[in-house]
């Protein structure tokens, strides 16, 4: 088969991570990229190689791109990952991946109609260390499972924060499609949050989660943008998995480089490798392959579920039934 090409809407941070993860990976290519801002556009082109579209609709109307890579702002992802579908293109769409949950089954129902691969950005769970926690599950050697917990805390400054809707929809929808991945859909869930360190916008920058599974197992989430952990063995960001006879433990502070890394004060290499990892596996395991994704658009339509009921639990105090 030959090369995929691959382009992208939107140039922002994560395009970065994607162009990178397309640099490693066997048989893709970047083609191009369109941007809203003509400034950022013309100076990632120029740094990526790659050409530079005038527009989304000139970007999938090239017939020379077999798949469009969805990077904008939560907004706007429905309508451009519609437009590359309409247009015959597969599509890899950044989490979360539609603004409601009409417009996911909007996107699932237009892929499947067009024998196309619509493939949510749900990066974490191609990562090697949770592939082999899921395996791990399933085949029993963790016992009974116990608890997960999935635990985020980075600090990021209020003009960075600004440009996101909030801990619990931004950072919460990974927690929600990796539980899913690893387990079941939660059948209760309690959840806080507070807006703790931002002088001017106020979406709240923690939020913590109780969950019950059907099996009876706990489940926690926590998400802050208020703080980094510093102290010893820190929850920058993981995921422990314990049953009753064994347990696991993925963690961003596993691979660190001392440098600034985007929004964060330190590069995880953990965050970079995840996305490696999805890219490598839509294209030669789903393009190549016909293998389903490790994450459908069922599992995203399930995770906005949970993150809605996160939402309406922190707003009203409630313990909501799922």
């Amino acid at each position: 088969m030959k090369t995929t090409r691959i382009a992208f809407i939107g140039a922002g941070e994560v395009a970065e991570r994607h162009a990178e993860a397309i640099r490693e990976c066997e048989n893709a290519e970047l083609a191009g990229l369109w941007n809203r801002n003509r400034t950022r556009a013309e100076e990632k082109s120029a740094r990526f190689g790659c050409q530079l579209y005038e527009s989304p609709e000139a970007l999938v109307a090239d017939p020379t791109v077999d798949a469009v890579f969805v990077l904008t702002d939560l907004e706007t992802h429905h309508q451009y990952a519609r437009l590359a579908l309409i247009a015959g293109k597969h599509v890899l769409v950044e989490k979360p991946v539609a603004a409601d949950a009409a417009q996911i089954r909007d996107l699932r129902d237009l892929a499947a109609e067009k024998g196309l691969w619509c493939v949510p950005g749900h990066n974490y769970i191609y990562e090697q260390g949770l592939m082999r926690t899921r395996a791990m599950l399933r085949a029993g050697k963790l016992g009974r499972l116990v608890s997960i917990h999935i635990l985020y805390n980075i600090a990021h400054a209020e003009d960075v924060a600004a440009r996101y809707p909030g801990v619990i929809k931004q950072i919460m929808t990974h927690h929600a499609y990796m539980l899913l991945y690893l387990a079941e859909p939660p059948v209760h869930l309690s959840a806080l949050k507070s807006t703790l360190h931002y002088k001017d916008i106020t979406q709240e920058d923690i939020a913590m989660v109780n969950l019950k599974l059907k099996n009876g197992a706990l489940v926690h989430f926590g998400a802050s943008f208020a703080a980094d952990d510093h102290s010893g063995d820190p929850w920058t960001m993981m995921v422990k998995v314990i049953g009753t006879a064994g347990a696991t433990r993925y963690s961003y502070r596993d691979w660190v480089e001392y440098s600034p890394g985007e929004a964060h004060s330190q590069t995880f290499l953990a965050y970079p490798q995840s996305i490696i990892g999805e890219v490598d596996y839509f294209v030669n395991h789903c393009l190549r392959r016909g293998l389903p994704p490790l994450s459908t658009m069922d599992d995203a339509l399930a995770a906005h579920e949970i993150v809605a009921a996160i939402e309406r639990s922190a707003d009203t105090g409630e313990t909501i039934a799922l």
